[in-house]
């Protein structure tokens, strides 16, 4: 799990919270049951409304992305394509169809066995950028839908506010309750704005960030698989994966190869 995430999130709320107890508030004053029925039931019935069931079912799976944190280090990655490339150099193509059977990664594992298949490398490039598109598209989707929330949410707040005021409004009867009657109905802004800038569109930022890294990783895939059916040279393409990524050559095993190869 991403700990930034969760932090992120608590923060904020603690922030708004303990400001607005060291301002004077009481917690419970907080707490409206009416306010929050209004914001999140509406915010709910307004997103249900605006993305079909298929695209809603995906929510959990947008949190754990969203709160998740990629097992798959570049550098390890890379490690592992350079060895497949020395294999494939060594022993030919055909010898990495074992290698692909114990990948654990799929786009990798596919774009493998296309190479073992013969397949035309234009045709591989096709078929795993469209498998990118689709990926990023997906992502891009679930973003979307706390975008809308993140949309609706202070729209709801407004509406809850308006609607404690127009109650307020009709009992005058009690000038002395005016105030804490109008603070109760102004409860519901808070909410709908403090959800969206704290909860909503956070997630569908953070997201983005986690599908652009990941469309990253999967572009050094396929620039690996398309070098290994190339059949270029192992540290050519630790070169060119390690400067696709933007990552310094730091890990270890990648001094000791270079610097053994700068001595041959």
């Amino acid at each position: 799990m991403d700990v930034t995430t969760v932090i992120g999130i608590i923060t904020g709320l603690l922030a708004l919270l303990l400001g607005f107890i060291w301002d004077g508030g009481h917690v419970e004053s907080l707490f409206e049951k009416t306010a929050l029925l209004i914001v999140f039931g509406g915010t709910f019935a307004a997103v249900a409304v605006s993305f079909p069931l298929s695209k809603l079912k995906l929510i959990p799976d947008s949190l754990r992305f969203a709160f998740g944190k990629s097992d798959i280090d570049p550098n390890m990655m890379i490690d592992r394509i350079v060895d497949m490339a020395t294999i494939a150099r060594r022993e030919g193509v055909l010898a990495l169809e074992n290698q692909a059977v114990e990948v654990d990664v799929p786009f990798l594992r596919n774009g493998l066995l296309m190479v073992v298949d013969g397949t035309d490398p234009e045709l591989t490039r096709q078929i795993l950028e469209l498998e990118i598109d689709a990926v990023e598209r997906k992502r891009e989707g679930q973003a979307k839908i706390f975008e809308a929330a993140g949309g609706y949410a202070p729209t709801m707040g407004i509406i809850g506010t308006v609607m404690g005021l127009i109650h307020v409004l009709g009992n005058l009867a009690d000038p002395g309750a005016l105030g804490p009657s109008i603070a109760v109905a102004f409860t519901a802004t808070l909410y709908g704005v403090a959800s969206a800038n704290v909860i909503y569109l956070p997630l569908a930022s953070k997201i983005k960030t986690n599908t652009q890294e990941h469309v990253q990783l999967l572009e050094l895939m396929l620039e690996g698989i398309l070098g290994l059916q190339a059949g270029e040279n192992p540290q050519l393409i630790r070169k060119k994966l390690t400067s696709f990524m933007l990552l310094e050559p730091e890990n270890p095993r990648a001094k000791k190869v270079e610097a053994n190869a700068s001595k041959k």
